[in-house]
């Protein structure tokens, strides 16, 4: 587990050692998605991985010009693992995007926006290193069908844990009638729980591929699943869920299934979230730990978790980026919206979680999910966090009784803000909320970065009618 390779030598020496064919050169766009070209071994040299490799920065969804076109990608070969799923012999490498025209690292690249986060902590001096562990929920389907036409539209996910086929006869096999029923999901063990082999397959590739993998288990909603793994800084965290995100969905293709981690697929059942624990670090102290204080939490901790509250619209135009994002964010599905913290407390958008020493102590927001690209979810808290320890922003809180349980005029009267209710409301508030990015990201990535959802994720949702507006509106 962890890096296999340390340098370009080492690179070349453990390519031999696994008669390695095809060298696998990957990068992140702005939604997240990862991208590849792939290389002969034998046409891979030190100057190429020093220098740079080529490609069309045009064909990437909301980056360069057709007529500013050409980029680099900067392969860091400390990343390097051996692809699992390859039938020839394949090693995947991380890569930077670097701007030829502007001689720097790309502004719209994900993984540079990150390193420059964790710069920008330095250099005000705050913190020399920024600790992530996200947990990303996953939905593993045995079909899914959808259509989007002018005329139609609608969808079907189908699995055998679903309560809808209880009544299903099966004419190749038989109806064996455990299934967790909604919101039923958490912890049961097999039968019920029939994914135990899967998701086993799933964390020894992890393993394979160099995450230290803690466990695995069935989640709150039918058909749904969460493996664990170890924290890591913030570049490693978010390289991390893009393996992670890789390993589980293969793992799910190979075994007859389709895995999603899509917020919220189920109508009426838990959805997926992508929890992130946080903590920032400075010549080997944890920040965040003050012995004695409420969870152990220093004032420092309690200003970062003010921060993205304070800016929560703009930070979820990033941690939650989708349409279907705000879905999840209803009340009723253990997916927390009231920005208060509390220790130990999973109804409120910030947890502390129980840990009595200085390793364990760190916040975990709750509302992020798996839509989002994860270096810049991750940069995006980690700025909103120093400017509210820069502001001495606090935070609502901390408040230990079930927020679930509130009515919405009950959280107006305590004068707890809310998470945004829709992309639109999220990307509406980047756009009159963004200085506090301003040392990372910058205008032109922000500006881009909300053209592009507005056109599309916003304005083709917004137009498009609902199955429910046929039921509730045809016959007006």
């Amino acid at each position: 587990m962890g890096k296999f390779v340390n340098n370009t030598e080492e690179f070349f020496t453990f390519c031999e050692e696994n008669d390695v064919q095809f060298v696998d050169f990957r990068f992140t766009d702005i939604k997240g998605a990862w991208h590849h070209i792939s290389y002969r071994m034998s046409a891979v040299n030190a100057g190429q991985l020093e220098g740079g490799l080529p490609f069309d920065g045009s064909s990437i969804e909301a980056w360069q010009p057709i007529n500013k076109s050409d980029m680099l990608l900067k392969p860091e070969v400390e990343t390097a693992f051996l692809d699992p799923f390859t039938a020839d012999p394949t090693i995947i490498v991380f890569c930077d995007v670097y701007d030829i025209y502007k001689d720097q690292a790309y502004e719209r690249c994900p993984r540079s926006i990150a390193k420059k986060a964790l710069k920008h902590a330095e250099e005000i001096g705050i913190a020399d290193a920024a600790y992530f562990g996200p947990e990303n929920e996953f939905f593993m389907f045995d079909s899914v069908t959808f259509v989007d036409n002018i005329n139609e539209a609608g969808y079907k996910v189908d699995t055998e844990e679903g309560e809808w086929n209880s009544n299903n006869p099966y004419p190749e096999m038989y109806n064996t009638g455990h299934r967790p029923g909604t919101k039923g999901g958490y912890f049961p063990v097999q039968p019920t729980d029939s994914a135990v082999d899967i998701r086993a397959e799933m964390m020894q590739v992890l393993e394979q591929v160099g995450l230290e993998v803690v466990l695995g288990h069935h989640e709150v909603a039918q058909g749904q699943h969460e493996l664990g793994i170890v924290f890591s800084d913030i570049i490693g965290a978010a390289d991390n869920v893009q393996k992670y995100k890789y390993v589980v969905k293969m793992i799910a293709h190979l075994n007859g299934k389709t895995a999603t981690f899509m917020p919220k697929p189920l109508y009426g059942d838990n959805g997926n979230g992508m929890h992130v624990h946080q903590s920032l670090w400075k010549d080997g102290k944890n920040l965040f730990y003050a012995p004695g204080e409420y969870a152990n939490l220093s004032q420092m901790a309690i200003n970062y978790t003010g921060g993205i509250f304070r800016h929560a619209a703009a930070v979820s135009a990033f941690t939650n980026p989708s349409t279907n994002s705000y879905k999840r964010l209803l009340p009723g599905f253990e997916a927390p919206s009231i920005l208060t913290y509390s220790s130990q407390n999973r109804s409120a958008a910030c947890r502390i979680p129980y840990g009595a020493g200085e390793m364990a102590t760190r916040i975990e927001m709750r509302f992020p999910d798996s839509t989002a690209c994860p270096y810049l979810a991750f940069a995006v808290m980690m700025m909103a966090g120093l400017d509210g320890i820069k502001e001495s922003n606090v935070p609502v809180g901390p408040m230990d009784e079930d927020l679930f349980e509130l009515s919405l005029d009950e959280i107006r009267e305590k004068g707890i803000p809310q998470m945004p209710h829709t992309l639109r409301e999220a990307l509406e508030g980047l756009i009159g909320d963004n200085d506090f990015l301003k040392p990372v990201f910058t205008q032109e990535f922000i500006d881009a970065y909300q053209h592009y959802r507005f056109e599309r994720d916003v304005y083709p949702d917004e137009g498009r009618p609902t199955a429910y507006e046929f039921k509730t509106t045809y016959q007006c």
